[in-house]
């Protein structure tokens, strides 16, 4: 800590403002004039300084951070979270969610109908992917991510090739090369959302197949719980879309919907994560780097004091994510997540004239039931 402190403190000299770019006028989903503010929050999982806000646009319904860090805060903020100071613990974290990440490949096999080659775009330290290749025998799979996690997938066996970049990047290098691209909650990080998924249809052969998982804006729990909803995730999710801007946006892009799930998607820990955010922030931190100084015995006692007396409160809510919200999810509109399996069709369509189209931007209801770092692996 003590050795990391100093580099903090030149980088946060100048203030936070120096993090951000200047404040978005239109819409980045639809170019509506038509926003106002659904959240103003902090950094609620490291507790670097900053304040974060969101917009959501009153025509179509997209949120994004408004004003959207830059690469310099990008960088800073997502320092010491997924690698470094962060890394063994997240790690730890992502291996032990075996099952959710076989429950995902067990949803795609539906759609696939013999031998593939897979690219898990996002993939950290390819936890999924050695998880997937489980239940999908046949499937070889490659990870790419921005860090050096994809590397140490590759050593590690979880994937065939590690590649390390950008997306775009990959997809322009090596087009019509993958039957199955997936995205577990990796576009909630993308600065453009629209590029990644024409790279999608870059990277993918015809027929191949597009998975994406990511938060859903439209959850009550988003509403209920205010900034301590872990979707939320600011300062890193920059761009949450409604279900139905994104199932549009896909087949604008020469895609066509496969399967929509919301149920499947979602992950019970609403709650009890709302609950340990709102104590880990009553409670002083242990000692961080980006802090002026270490804690003294005062605040150390007074955490262990916090966190002691929160011990029935997390209790309390986990029980209720599992037993109540978990199976009740979809049918109270609780789910925290959707998934959109798509099919990359041979031929796009022409591109429709303007960035508003009328209808085609009004919110949808949902069907019936049925960038940068290691960031689906959580």
């Amino acid at each position: 800590m003590a050795a990391l402190r100093p580099g903090y403190r030149r980088e946060l000299a100048d203030g936070t403002a120096v993090f951000f770019e200047a404040r978005r006028n239109q819409c980045p989903w639809c170019g509506s004039a038509r926003l106002g503010g659904r959240l103003r929050t902090t950094d609620l999982l490291q507790h670097k300084p900053g304040v974060f806000t969101l917009d959501r646009c009153h025509d179509c319904g997209h949120l994004f951070q408004n004003p959207r860090l830059n690469e310099r805060g990008l960088a800073f903020y997502y320092r010491d979270f997924y690698d470094g100071l962060g890394g063994d613990r997240l790690d730890g974290v992502f291996a032990g969610r075996t099952a959710s990440y076989r429950a995902r490949a067990a949803s795609v096999r539906p759609h696939l109908t013999g031998p593939a080659e897979w690219l898990d775009v996002g993939t950290g330290h390819g936890h999924f992917c050695a998880s997937a290749a489980e239940v999908l025998p046949q499937v070889v799979f490659d990870g790419l991510d921005r860090s050096d996690g994809a590397e140490l997938a590759r050593r590690a066996g979880r994937v065939r090739h590690g590649h390390r970049g950008t997306f775009t990047a990959l997809a322009a290098r090596r087009p019509g090369t993958y039957d199955v691209v997936s995205m577990f909650h990796y576009l909630e990080h993308a600065t453009d959302p629209q590029e990644e998924l024409e790279a999608a249809r870059a990277a993918l052969r015809p027929g191949g197949l597009l998975v994406i998982d990511v938060p859903d804006p439209e959850c009550r729990f988003a509403r209920l719980l205010g900034r301590w909803w872990l979707p939320w995730l600011q300062p890193q999710h920059l761009h949450l879309a409604p279900v139905g801007n994104l199932r549009r946006r896909l087949e604008g892009t020469g895609f066509t919907v496969l399967a929509q799930e919301h149920a499947r998607a979602h992950d019970a820990v609403d709650l009890v994560a709302a609950a340990w955010l709102a104590l880990d922030a009553l409670a002083p931190r242990e000692d961080l780097p980006w802090l002026p100084e270490p804690p003294g015995a005062v605040r150390r006692a007074a955490r262990g004091a916090v966190l002691l007396a929160g011990v029935p409160l997390l209790l309390a809510a986990a029980l209720l994510d599992r037993a109540v919200a978990g199976p009740l999810a979809e049918r109270l509109g609780l789910t925290n997540a959707y998934r959109l399996i798509a099919r990359r069709e041979a031929e796009k369509p022409p591109a429709a004239g303007g960035r508003r189209q009328g209808v085609l931007f009004t919110r949808e209801s949902r069907l019936p039931a049925r960038t940068w770092h290691q960031v689906h692996d959580s």
